[in-house]
């Protein structure tokens, strides 16, 4: 091994071989266990959301497969519609061409060469994190296999009556041309204005005033809603009132969803251009009117002073106008959430367009069949009220099944030229023809066509595919072998359907309904299977002060930049390059040099694993904080060291196992602790409580394993008796590579390259650390009296170390060292380490103190009933020991009231197991011991 932790070089190396190696395909042994990766866009590049995220899938598929399971990362990429188009016009833009000069097929061509050069770039991120994903199975939601499993899923519903084309209200954006799916919408604060506009009553001299903060939505106004029980407005329901600057005449209608209490108590209704006006509309019979065109401007529907204005123009133009007749009541500031294009930042314009939606809704269709509410939705929400989906956190369950129980219907079609073309095909009388192609079209046509066919022009939303991925990347429908575009074998249905249902989908809570749902509805439709066993929602990372990591705030990370470092002006230039606006680049240039002043150093993909590890937390955000990496970084560091100690300490070639237990009791000890810990990690793993895991083995390595037994050994190791040498070697090299194999889910680089040096001195095959089994806790025996015997030593060595320390004794300098009170079983024990104590303690050999010798001055340790004195005379400041004692009583009586606390609450006694309960009225007990002795010793002390 190299003297030092160098993570790049490691990495570098471990990754191509594993890969090469062919460590991440499934092994055909045990029991199936599948992870589906959430397909990152192939626009996208690694975020630490997505570390994060994969970190975590990672360690479940490493320990999985160090289990014995037959494990399955099957992994690939989205075609990402509208952001993949979005970025080869741009490319074309500023080659001075659009997409129409090139034409439909030539413009898909151009985005396929975009994809091979640059769509890989994700992907090869993630190699740098260390994921155990079978690359030889990657797929992308636009390749041919997944291609014929849209079609197929469009038709089958499309002949089933589920999939329908209808004119419903969407969220358009103008700014590119289609509609968009919600979660592609951002909803933003903004400063805006409320105005309230009158209304005169039709044949009468009275008015009604309505707020509203679009204005120039009025002229497609087609009634004013009142609440039914509003008497201030009763008597004007079912009159009309005359729309002003149109003069049409609008019903005053009574609607339960008006809020008496906001604003005047009258609600203009435009069902055209806003979602809950569009639901009152359908509620009253009201015929909606559209104002707008697909561009935002200002169409034939409305006066004609407005034809063809931009509909912020209108707002203006109808502002001054209601101005000049009087009936522009007054103008108020008002905070306002605007809908804003993810993809375009234009404004989102509810629309009335012709689409194509998926029926979620119908409990039976027109031809008696069920509708999509009883042939989609309810099972897709059996499967989780059932228990076949489990959700961790389970609090998520109820998100889940509420968006279910108020589902709308899917618009499912996208106004783009890339993604999977509708297979949809209409004659020239506008009838529909559904198929494979045009002549799987005809040949199912109802009635013949009426002259050409011309194939619909839209394509389908990117979720439609997603929502395939469980059982679409496995090879359905295919009846054999489905190859990749290179004619390599990617997936087979009859092979691979024994990964569905996969074990485990690890995912964003934001993503429940656009994904997660619509995967439980297609699988369970398709396939007659759940997706998967159990949904993981992982928290969501934020910044070191729970802030949202933001471009614009200048707070985001990257996590290779974490992983290979990066100096100053590189990380300001990096992090500035796309923000246009001047005084946002400052603000954010002035953060990142105050936040890193030198950059930010190398920490390595281990300890980023790590730190993530330690976050994941059933939280809902986790607060991600640089300095708790360069924290793991020190683990590694130690870990590192602790394995050149071991290794420096064997004599040359295998190391054998002695016959029969470990010699001394540091070893079974230890041991009996590795056992422990390895339960507990298992019980962790089970439960997705991974920060409980990387707690877990974090303290058994540092405090245990690297602290104190490497230290308890030393006298073994430098001893004269070779048995006991012999041993303890092999026990070393034994722990060490258990806690090897237990860490390696998590920090799979640096325990791999250790192992490496190890496992020749075990006599080991195995060419690589995860074809190694899991470390097997039962095969391990618990020693519970030799790890009494050893804590009782930790105890008192600690509490020396702990007097040291406080008392700024040189470490090097022998101390004497007292005995008093305590009983036989101290006695015992003192004698049997007062070897060990006097060598690790730096003290002379411990003298005991007989009940009728005068005690000297002395600073004291508690271990139980025994109190371990340092002399003071030459030593100790008195006043600082009484000082040193002061605060350890205040700390034990903050112990103590905590555990009465807990034993005063009824709840606790009653409800807690027996056990548990046994055990805080014993540690209350250990606490009032200690402390009743240290307050004897401040007495001698005169505190």
């Amino acid at each position: 091994m190299e003297k030092s932790f160098e993570p790049a070089q490691i990495e570098s190396k471990w990754y191509a071989r594993w890969e090469a190696d062919g460590c991440f395909k499934p092994t055909g042994q045990g029991d199936p266990y599948c992870i589906l990766l959430p397909p990152p866009n192939v626009t996208g590049t690694l975020h630490m959301g997505h570390a994060f995220q994969q970190t975590v899938m990672d360690m479940l598929i490493r320990y999985r497969r160090m289990r014995g399971d037959n494990t399955l990362w099957q992994v690939g990429s989205d075609h990402a519609g509208i952001a993949t188009q979005k970025i080869v016009e741009n490319q074309l833009a500023a080659e001075d061409t659009d997409k129409h000069a090139l034409g439909r097929e030539s413009f898909v061509e151009r985005v396929w060469q975009w994809k091979e050069q640059s769509g890989s770039t994700i992907t090869n991120q993630m190699r740098r994190l260390g994921v155990a994903a079978d690359w030889s199975r990657e797929r992308f939601t636009m390749d041919e296999g997944l291609s014929a499993a849209v079609r197929k899923v469009f038709i089958e519903w499309y002949r089933a009556g589920l999939i329908y084309r209808g004119n419903r209200l969407v969220n358009w954006d103008p700014a590119l041309g289609t509609a968009v799916s919600d979660l592609e919408v951002n909803n933003v604060e903004r400063d805006g204005h409320m105005w309230s506009i009158r209304y005169p009553v039709s044949g009468s001299d009275e008015t009604v005033t309505i707020a509203t903060t679009r204005p120039e939505t009025m002229l497609g106004d087609v009634a004013v809603a009142v609440h039914p029980e509003d008497e201030r407005y009763a008597h004007l329901v079912g009159k009309t009132l005359t729309l002003p600057l149109v003069g049409r005449e609008i019903p005053v209608i009574a609607d339960d969803y008006v809020d008496r209490e906001f604003g005047t108590g009258c609600v203009k209704i435009t069902p055209a251009h806003d979602f809950n006006d569009y639901d009152i509309g359908k509620r009253h019979g009201l015929e909606p009117l559209n104002i707008f065109t697909l561009d935002a401007k200002v169409n034939d529907s409305a006066p004609e002073k407005y034809r063809g204005m931009d509909r912020f123009e209108a707002r203006k133009a109808v502002l001054a106008d209601l101005e000049a007749e009087g009936a522009l009541v007054e103008t108020k500031p008002h905070k306002l959430q605007v809908p804003v294009s993810q993809r375009s930042d234009a404004v989102i314009e509810p629309m009335l367009t012709d689409q194509w939606f998926v029926d979620l809704t119908s409990d039976t269709l027109p031809d008696g069949h069920p509708g999509g509410r009883k042939a989609i939705t309810e099972p897709a929400l059996e499967a989780v009220t059932s228990g076949q989906i489990n959700f961790v956190p389970e609090n998520w369950t109820t998100t889940y099944t509420q968006w279910l129980e108020n589902i709308q219907d899917w618009c499912i079609s996208r106004q783009l030229w890339w993604g999977h073309r509708i297979p949809a095909w209409y004659d020239e009388a506008g009838h529909i023809f559904v198929g494979e192609d045009e002549a799987d079209a005809r040949a199912h046509a109802q009635t013949a066509p009426v002259g050409a066919l011309r194939q619909d022009e839209d394509v389908l939303d990117t979720w439609f595919s997603s929502a395939l991925w469980p059982f679409s990347t496995l090879g359905w429908p295919a009846d054999g072998p489905v190859k990749n575009e290179r004619g390599e074998v990617v997936a087979n249905w009859e092979q691979d359907k024994i990964f569905l249902p996969s074990a485990v989908l690890v995912t964003g809570f934001d993503i429940i309904f656009f994904w997660v749902a619509r995967m439980v509805m297609a699988t369970k439709y398709f396939v007659g299977e759940a997706p998967f066993r159990t949904v993981y929602i992982n928290a969501i990372v934020r910044d070191a002060e729970g802030q949202k990591m933001s471009k614009s705030k200048g707070n985001t990370l990257d996590p290779l930049d974490l992983i290979d470092g990066i100096e100053l002006e590189p990380l300001v230039a990096k992090s500035t390059k796309s923000l246009l606006i001047p005084q946002v680049r400052a603000k954010v240039e002035k953060r990142i040099r105050k936040d890193y002043p030198d950059g930010i150093p190398a920490i390595g993909t281990d300890a980023l694993r790590f730190t993530f590890a330690a976050l994941a937390s059933y939280s809902r955000t986790i607060n991600f904080d640089i300095s708790r990496a360069e924290g793991y970084k020190a683990f590694c560091n130690k870990l590192w060291n602790a394995a050149r100690f071991v290794l420096m300490n064997l004599p040359e070639g295998e190391i054998a196992a002695p016959a029969g237990v470990p010699v001394t009791e540091a070893e079974r000890w230890i041991l009996t602790r590795l056992k422990q810990t390895l339960t507990e990690a298992e019980q962790h793993f089970a439960n997705y409580r991974f920060d409980h895991l990387a707690q877990s083995l974090y303290a058994f390595v540092w405090n245990e394993y690297c602290d104190w037994f490497l230290e308890l050994a030393k006298p073994a190791l430098q001893g004269d008796d070779e048995a006991a040498a012999s041993s303890t070697r092999r026990t070393l090299l034994d722990v060490l590579e258990s806690v090897l194999r237990a860490l390696h889910p998590i920090i799979p680089f640096i325990t791999e390259e250790i192992w490496q040096s190890v496992a020749p001195r075990l006599g080991l095959s195995e060419k690589h650390l995860m074809d190694r089994p899991w470390p097997d806790a039962a095969a391990i025996d618990a020693d519970t009296q030799a790890s009494a015997e050893i804590e009782w030593f930790k105890a008192v060595l600690s509490g020396m170390r702990k007097i040291r320390a406080e008392m700024n004794i040189a470490p090097g300098k022998t101390i004497p060292l007292l005995l008093a009170d305590g009983d036989a079983s101290d006695r015992t024990r003192a004698a049997k380490f007062a070897t060990q104590i006097a060598f690790l303690g730096r003290a002379e050999t411990p003298v005991w103190l007989d009940a009728d010798t005068e005690e000297p001055a002395a600073a004291a340790a508690v271990v139980g009933n025994l109190r371990v004195l340092i002399p003071l005379a030459g030593l100790i400041d008195l006043d600082a020991e009484k000082a040193r004692l002061d605060k350890e009583i205040e700390r034990i009586g903050k112990e103590i009231a905590k555990c009465e606390g807990k034993l005063g609450n009824a709840r606790f006694v009653d409800n807690a197991p027996a056990e548990v309960v046994e055990q805080e009225r014993q540690r209350l007990a250990d606490w009032s011991a200690q402390r009743d002795a240290l307050r004897e010793q401040a007495q001698r002390l005169g505190a």
